[in-house]
């Protein structure tokens, strides 16, 4: 059994476990038509047990989601550059920490590892050896939409002599494409230690077309990089970027640091927090409720440490994606399948470590608020389709050649499972469910007192659970950027009031978008093709001196490969 998710046909279990999402989520509706016929009772005991499970887990949301942004703030005011260079200094034997960083959030922990390394210094990694590499992959994003990002990469606290940044572009982006990328390397190629430009042949045998297919070949061409420059892979850790995501200045150093104290670093990926608002003051209601939901999740992940998987942006150590052959080539959600196939890869010793300062991403906007709503829809169906792993996990999991223990991997099995039902399931069922027993019987009035008091009990316990839409309404106020010039200042008004669509929301976009990803995947119709989400760049990079500074840096990986002549045909090309 490789780890690879099957093109083609699939073996009946694995057809088996495929259905098995969208038949438990749509066996909720059914359950429930069913005991609304033959025991209306036992339909209102079924829909307070779900609102009751789906309460205890909005508590526990709303305290996580205060507690997370309360530690993602602390984090980011942390001098983590300073840190890393006093790890450095105490690994050469130069002293404890000094300065501001002994004021700071952690200070204890960080005082222990300066101890630590100071006197155990070979069994750390060289702190001053230590590069950072950024795949930062691309379809037909404009120049405008990706020029930021590249920005945010030299505005981070990270020495720049040691990042390396790979522009991943897909062939089928174009003549277009080809030129912005051209255009970046002209105007961000030397500041960095190296800027490399790698294209993704369109059709590639055994690939569906898509992100993890792009960066997948890009490392593949680093490693080469990589080894004509003699560094180490184990000196190396690999961030995923999308070129919509800026970092928080001190995500590469705060990176860095958890990497050089991690003995295991090698079975370890490093995941910040994406949170969608670069574009959030320009973007529709919907979208931005969707996207401070998503970011509010992103939150409360970072401090569930045993749910934790990769999502977006994430990084991991080179010498470990080149024994595991990168990311998947075959799925259109390799972001959270590379936890499994890291988890599989390693025999279940295999974890992600919480980063929590945030990467900036953007919320989906389009020209126009029609072609808005159907991009998000795309986005969320994407995600969604994440269900995917289901049947690649259990099929692993119960096979009688498993690596990993059964216990661990069944808890896995039914968490993933639960995750991917109740998002499309659970609000139509807390929405409609305490009616649909009165509506099948036609308003009896001899149904049990129970049943016609449903509405009322779980209206009441909605009302509760309106102190938990509050918490989610003051976090994402937190998150916001500061409103630009040209927004208007009703529009923070709106940023509130935008909360009532969140029903609306959650039911059109999210419940619909996971019913139809589970249903197309139950019935064989797989989703072989990344459909990128359309970004649009409301304020277009203002032309500087330095768009036509010369690039002095390291050249492009294709021209180290294939020498002067590569080069100079790129150059013609």
């Amino acid at each position: 059994m490789d780890n690879e998710i099957p093109l083609g046909a699939r073996t009946r279990p694995y057809r088996f476990f495929e259905i098995v999402p969208a038949a438990l989520s749509l066996g909720g509706f059914v359950v429930l038509g069913t005991l609304s016929v033959v025991a209306p009772v036992w339909a209102g005991v079924f829909v307070l047990v779900v609102v009751g499970y789906m309460f205890v887990k909005g508590v526990r949301l709303g305290v996580h989601a205060i507690r997370g942004s309360a530690n993602m703030r602390a984090t980011m005011r942390v001098p983590w550059h300073q840190r890393l260079a006093e790890l450095e200094r105490a690994q050469r034997g130069g002293g404890l920490a000094t300065g501001e960083s002994v004021e700071a959030h952690r200070i204890g922990e960080h005082l222990d590892n300066l101890r630590l390394i100071s006197g155990a210094p070979d069994a750390y990694p060289n702190v001053g050896g230590l590069y950072n590499a950024v795949i930062v992959p691309a379809y037909n994003e404009s120049f405008d939409l990706i020029a930021p990002t590249m920005q945010s990469l030299i505005d981070t606290t990270f020495d720049n002599d040691r990042l390396i940044v790979v522009f991943a572009y897909e062939a089928r982006g174009g003549v277009e494409m080809q030129r912005t990328a051209e255009r970046l390397e002209r105007m961000y190629g030397h500041r960095f230690a190296s800027f490399q430009l790698v294209q993704h042949p369109a059709d590639q045998p055994g690939e569906v077309p898509g992100k993890g297919a792009n960066i997948t070949y890009a490392a593949r061409r680093l490693r080469d990089w990589l080894d004509l420059q003699g560094i180490g892979y184990d000196r190396v850790i690999v961030t995923s970027l999308d070129c919509d995501n800026r970092p928080h200045p001190a995500y590469f150093d705060l990176v860095t640091y958890e990497y050089v104290l991690r003995s295991d670093r090698k079975r370890l990926s490093f995941q910040p927090i994406s949170i969608f608002t670069n574009n959030i003051w320009d973007a529709p209601a919907p979208s931005r409720v969707i996207a401070s939901g998503n970011s509010i999740w992103n939150i409360v992940s970072s401090l569930r440490p045993r749910a934790l998987r990769n999502f977006a942006s994430h990084a991991q150590p080179m010498d470990a994606l080149v024994e595991m052959d990168f990311w998947s080539t075959r799925t259109i959600v390799e972001d959270g399948h590379q936890y499994w196939r890291s988890w599989f890869h390693f025999d279940g010793d295999y974890r992600v470590v919480s980063v929590p300062v945030p990467i900036y991403q953007d919320v989906v906007l389009a020209e126009t608020f029609w072609r808005t709503m159907k991009a998000q829809l795309s986005q969320l169906r994407r995600w969604a389709y994440g269900a995917s792993d289901v049947p690649f996990v259990a099929v692993r999991v119960l096979s009688r050649r498993r690596r990993v223990r059964l216990g661990e991997g069944l808890f896995k099995l039914v968490q993933l499972l639960e995750s991917h039902v109740t998002l499309s399931c659970v609000a139509l069922i807390i929405m409609c469910g305490p009616w649909v027993p009165l509506v099948v019987n036609g308003f009896d009035r001899n149904l049990p007192a129970f049943v016609v008091g449903l509405p009322f009990i779980v209206g009441t316990v909605q009302q509760f659970a309106m102190l938990l839409l509050i918490i989610s309404i003051w976090v994402s106020m937190t998150l916001l950027p500061a409103r630009p010039e040209r927004v208007a200042p009703i529009r923070t008004l709106f940023m509130v009031v935008q909360w009532v669509l969140f029903p609306v929301t959650t039911i059109l976009f999210n419940a619909s978008s996971a019913i139809i990803s589970q249903s197309q995947l139950a019935i064989g119709k797989y989703r072989e093709v990344f459909v990128v989400t359309e970004k649009f760049a409301v304020v277009p990079v203002a032309a500087t001196a330095t768009a036509t500074a010369p690039a002095t840096g390291p050249i492009a990986v294709e021209d180290a490969l294939a020498g002067p002549t590569g080069a100079a045909e790129r150059s013609a090309a």
